[in-house]
Order: structure tokens, then C-alpha cells, then sequence
């Protein structure tokens, strides 16, 4: 059964102690080692996306940017729901945060789902994860965000869990927070991505 109770909250929940500033403040540390490790694959990426041996599937051939537009505008909606569930924490307004978690879950399984549709559909046309260094660097960065999309799905749904049984406190709000500064994070990476490996795949070498 769901816990309507907010307390006796302040206005910034998830900084009103010093463990939830402290949990705020790691966890933008751990964003920074983040931003390296995806720093590192993107500079991979680009140095070996031209590497495609004579008769292999190029990226200008292969990327289908009507369903790869379709995925960024169901992730950068789910940036935006996982907004509205902050402004909600903000408001003490549980359920509502809760529903718009829960929308963003369902928005991240739905860009999970299309881009292992996108990944079956290459594979159809012979572009593999080891058919050559073009293929294994583009799997590997965006594999690697589809891995963070699918640990920020499961770590918010089990906030939302979490959230029904314990309601929203000073100690269950700044792991929501987090969260939210997580999937913005990965959002943000997102872009990157379709910038850097769709649209340049495409326009350009």
C-alpha cells in the first residue's frame, strides 16, 4: 500500500541533511570518472570509424536516422518527466512524483526496445560486433549507454518501490535526486551519441 505521507518536509529535501549533500556531492564525482570512461570510447569511436574494410556495411549505409530520431525524442522526454517527478518532490506531492518516475521507466524501456531492434537489424545486414574496428568501437559506445540506460530503469523502478513503502523523507529524497542527475546525465551522453556516430555517420566522414 502506497505511503501518502510526505512529513514535515523542507523546501530542498534532498540537501536538508549532511548525508544527503554528502550522496549529492559523491555522486558528481562518480559522473566526472563517468564522463571519462565515455570521453575515452568517443575518442576510440572517432578514430576508428572510417576503419571499414572495402565491402563491409559503412555507417552512411547502415544508420536509419527516422528510428534513431524516434529514440532521442522518447529519452529527452523521459529527461523531461524525470523533471516534472523532481518539481513534484519539491512540491511534497509523493504520488505524482512516483507517476512521472514511473512514466520515465516506461519511456526507457520503450528507447531500450528500439535500439535492440536498430542492433538486430544491423546485425541482419552483416554488421557485427567483430566484423571490424568501425563495427566494435560503434557497438561498444552505444552498447555501453544502452547498459546505463537499463541500470538507471531498474534503480529508479526500485526507488519507486521504495518511495511506495517509505513515502518521501530527508533520506529517500536524495536518492531520487541522484537518480534524476543520473538519467539526465545519461541523456546528455545521448546526444553526444547521435550527434557524433548518426548525424556525422551520415553527413559526413
Amino acid at each position: 500500500m502506497a505511503a501518502n505521507h510526505t512529513g514535515a518536509l523542507p523546501d530542498h529535501p534532498e540537501r536538508a541533511t549532511l548525508e544527503g549533500r554528502n550522496k549529492i556531492l559523491g555522486f558528481w564525482l562518480f559522473l566526472g570518472g563517468e564522463m571519462v570512461l565515455f570521453g575515452t570510447l568517443f575518442a576510440t569511436y572517432i578514430a576508428l570509424r572510417n576503419s571499414v574494410p572495402e565491402g563491409d556495411p559503412t555507417a552512411e549505409h547502415l544508420f536509419k536516422l527516422s528510428i534513431v530520431a524516434i529514440s532521442t525524442f522518447i529519452l529527452l522526454t523521459s529527461s523531461l518527466t524525470s523533471v516534472f517527478a523532481m518539481m513534484a518532490m519539491h512540491k511534497k506531492k509523493l504520488k505524482q512524483m512516483l507517476l512521472w518516475l514511473g512514466v520515465t521507466v516506461v519511456l526507457g524501456l520503450s528507447f531500450l526496445g528500439l535500439e535492440i531492434y536498430e542492433f538486430v537489424e544491423y546485425v541482419h545486414e552483416g554488421h557485427t560486433f567483430s566484423k571490424n574496428a568501425f563495427s566494435t568501437s560503434f557497438y561498444t559506445l552505444v552498447g555501453f549507454h544502452g547498459a546505463h540506460v537499463l541500470f538507471g530503469v531498474l534503480w529508479i523502478t526500485l526507488l519507486i518501490i521504495q518511495g511506495l513503502k517509505k513515502g518521501l523523507t530527508t533520506t529517500t529524497a536524495p536518492k531520487f535526486y541522484v537518480a534524476s542527475l543520473y538519467w539526465h546525465f545519461i541523456d546528455v551522453v545521448w546526444v553526444f551519441i547521435f550527434t557524433v556516430v548518426y548525424l556525422m555517420g551520415k553527413v559526413g566522414h
